[in-house]
């Protein structure tokens, strides 16, 4: 087995035990990113310094100097994460040449563990989107089966990690951007509670409801990811204190799992539904009690969540507008005129949609109708998501409604939308998501089982997916 096919656990235990060095393991995982990057499209830029970074990544295990469970291991960052230094472009041509003067606080963070940031991965344009293909550097496809899109808008992050172009990355989840790509990828991937991880450097999509989530190979790894980025920042008002959790222990017995009557109906993929209730299954054996829960208020989610962050995406993009910095237009006349041009050839036609959808349904006579109204139904779903939790302790779902989109295909926009219906509640009330393996389709491809904890509960959610996960009913 190579390097690059190994989990973050495994290659930590080799480092520590010198049977491998940082420097050898990213040669062999770069070297296969690269190899594959023609065929996978997943990474836009590569880290000029990394081999910098894992030679002092060697230096410290040598010297026994804050040796953590990311040192030496190569990371990915999707590419709205900012990374000082390195090209940091949202997929977009308006940040095609943009090189950020400073880091996330979560890039910091993993810096600052011994990690080794490895490259940008490629992604949806200003992470808009649900196939990776939005953006200007084309379509990221599935390691799995390349026929197939990686998913979106994390794709590139989801594809590195399952095609062993990277063994942990970054991306982002606004209302399921980690979580679906991970599903379809077959890996993990996990969307912690709003304010778990600092949004500081990440480029603003919807600002109520964007996260920074990891990706493993497994649930330990995203675990390892997970605690290295976590806990308060004081350049983001919204994150709170980290949560001391030495380890996952997997435990079942008494672990309460709520199914949503009005979830599984939303589900007519049998391959799905019979993924999903195989892992129940499972987890039942091992000590789980299954309790039917309530809710109704997901009918509305998807509407909810497009008119809440078009809304948001209208006034953080505004920003680009030509002047500042990011991409201008030279062939005009007027100031006006630079402002129209430099969007217009600036932003691509899914970002464009959205801005005009979140624009007017700011705009004067209909704000009462569309975003107060969905405002309304955000507060009702997150009251139902507390009334739920009484009675369990996790939430079990489907991740997605299909095991994957194939490339190429015509899906409408209104389409794409709707097929979020499993991921966007939990993110519009701010609460922890994991996807984990569960299954297979008929065609051979991933699918994820998705669990939901309360706010806050994001170790215990990370805990019963690794509980899952060690029943072997991913397999």
């Amino acid at each position: 087995m190579s390097l690059c096919d190994k989990s973050a656990a495994e290659l930590a235990e080799m480092l520590r035990k010198k049977q491998c060095s940082a420097r050898e393991i990213l040669f062999d995982v770069m070297e296969h990113a690269k190899a594959v990057q023609n065929e996978l499209n997943c990474y836009i830029t590569f880290n000029e310094k990394a081999l910098e970074a894992a030679d002092e990544a060697d230096r410290r295990i040598a010297a026994k100097e804050n040796i953590t469970m990311l040192t030496g291991i190569p990371v990915a960052v999707k590419d709205n994460i900012s990374t000082k230094g390195i090209r940091t472009t949202c997929a977009s041509r308006m940040l095609e040449n943009y090189i950020p003067p400073y880091c996330a606080t979560a890039v910091e963070r993993l810096e600052a563990s011994g990690a080794v940031i490895i490259g940008k991965t490629n992604m949806d344009e200003f992470a808009m989107g649900s196939a990776s293909k939005t953006g200007i550097f084309g379509a990221v496809r599935n390691p799995v089966d390349k026929d197939y899109s990686a998913g979106g808008s994390s794709g590139g992050s989801a594809a590195a990690v399952a095609g062993g172009g990277a063994i942990l990355a970054l991306g982002s989840d606004t209302g399921g951007s980690v979580r679906q790509p991970a599903s379809f990828c077959g890996v993990v991937g996990f969307c912690p509670s709003y304010g778990a991880v600092s949004r500081y450097g990440l480029i603003a999509f919807a600002s109520s409801l964007d996260r920074i989530g990891p990706i493993g190979k497994n649930v330990k790894d995203t675990f390892y990811l997970y605690t290295t980025i976590n806990g308060r920042d004081v350049k983001d008002v919204t994150t709170f204190e980290k949560k001391f959790f030495p380890n996952l222990t997997g435990e079942l017995k008494r672990l309460r799992i709520g199914v949503s009557a009005e979830m599984m109906k939303a589900c007519e993929n049998s391959d799905i539904s019979s993924a999903v209730d195989d892992a129940l299954k499972s987890m039942e054996r091992q000590g789980a009690e299954i309790v039917k829960i309530s809710l109704s208020s997901i009918r509305d989610a998807v509407k909810a969540y497009y008119i809440i962050s078009s809304a948001e995406a209208s006034s953080n993009l505004a920003r680009f507008d030509g002047v500042r910095y990011g991409y201008r237009s030279l062939d005009v006349d007027s100031l006006s005129n630079m402002y129209r041009r430099s969007r217009t050839e600036g932003f691509g036609a899914e970002v464009k949609r959205r801005i005009m959808l979140g624009t007017f349904v700011l705009s004067e006579g209909y704000r009462e109708s569309y975003y107060k109204r969905a405002l309304s139904c955000r507060r009702k779903l997150s009251y139902e998501f507390e009334n739920a939790f009484e009675s369990c302790d996790i939430i079990a779902t489907p991740v997605y409604p299909s095991a994957g989109i194939r490339c190429g295909s015509d899906i409408s926009a209104t389409d794409m939308y709707l097929a979020d219906i499993f991921t966007v509640p939990s993110s519009l009330a701010g609460l922890p998501a994991v996807s984990v393996p569960c299954g297979k389709s008929t065609e051979g491809l991933p699918i994820g089982l998705q669990l939901i904890g309360k706010r806050f509960a994001d170790l215990e959610v990370l805990d019963a997916a690794y509980g899952y996960e060690l029943t072997g009913g991913m397999s």
